[in-house]
């Protein structure tokens, strides 16, 4: 499994190290707030997304350790949605990772609340670090195109996209191409766009880059592929979250359009896509290897 490679513990160790730390200081007449925000931080999770960041950052020469404001914005970000995506307006979801959902604890208007803080302090975290870099000007450069990506990889051409495209096709027949359009956008956006930040902030030269975004889009196309499968075949106990629920809501998603069997094999398709995008992007070999047992085994996950 990956999370028994060392050098996977080792990146996610730095994430889950500097997570908590890394929001801002809430004034203790907010403290429900960052209570909020805490704790669905704190609710163990993969980390892969920004695992995905540091571990692109060192493929392309740069340090983990300066990227680690920019990997944790993205899990902040990641955070942000999943405490929205389960309000009744949208999934009505009361588990997530295995506990109840932020606004089964602190309620819905906290909760929404508490995921506006976390995504403005995704891009507070990262306005910080840019202040480190005024007098380097291509460090600063590096992150602001890091920051780019990420800000687009969530906003109204990317995550936001895909989440009202993915509302709009309740109870609707959609095609293939709007049902890519809907996870190309919903998931795959911000993992690409976690996977570019980090190649910008080591540097990478334009071919890694070109490759490294096939391999980001490919990637997150077959995770919520696998997702849409876990739905139908998955149980809570492993899932830590209600399987089922995209059928009651007569939501688009592989199996209902394409049928489970032909869902696999789009994911084994897109996934041995991603395999070759990252050994043609050059690099460590080692860490190429590691993206590539990544690739393999979120395809296969149960949970």
């Amino acid at each position: 499994m990956i999370d028994d490679s060392p050098e996977f513990a080792r990146l996610k160790d730095l994430v889950e190290s500097s997570l908590v730390g890394l929001l801002p200081e809430v004034d203790g007449k907010s403290k429900t707030l960052f209570e909020a925000m805490r704790y669905t931080l704190r609710t163990p999770g993969k980390r892969i997304r920004p695992v995905l960041l540091l571990l692109a950052c060192e493929l392309a020469g740069g340090d983990a350790r300066e990227a680690a404001p920019y990997a944790c914005a993205v899990e902040f970000v990641h955070n942000y949605s999943l405490i929205h995506d389960d309000l009744p307006a949208m999934d009505d979801d009361d588990l997530r990772r295995g506990e109840p959902t932020n606004h089964k604890v602190y309620g819905e208007a906290m909760a929404i609340l508490a995921g506006d803080g976390l995504l403005s302090a995704a891009f507070e975290l990262i306005h910080k670090d840019y202040l480190l870099y005024l007098d380097d000007a291509a460090g600063l450069k590096r992150r602001i195109r890091a920051g780019a990506e990420i800000a687009r990889g969530c906003g109204c051409r990317g995550m936001i996209a895909g989440q009202v495209a993915d509302i709009e096709a309740e109870n609707r027949a959609v095609s293939a191409e709007m049902l890519d359009y809907i996870h190309i956008n919903k998931t795959a956006s911000l993992i690409r766009a976690a996977i570019l930040a980090g190649a910008y902030l080591g540097g990478a030269k334009p071919d890694m880059i070109e490759n490294l975004s096939v391999f980001g889009e490919n990637l997150g196309l077959s995770f919520q592929i696998a997702d849409d499968i876990l739905d139908v075949t998955g149980a809570a106990e492993t899932l830590g979250k209600t399987p089922g629920k995209d059928e009651r809501a007569h939501k688009a998603t592989y199996p209902s359009l394409h049928g489970t069997e032909a869902s696999y094999r789009r994911l084994g398709e897109l996934t041995e896509r991603a395999v070759h995008a990252i050994q043609r992007g050059g690099g460590d070999e080692g860490r190429v290897d590691l993206f590539i047992s990544l690739a393999r085994e979120l395809a296969r996950r149960t949970r």
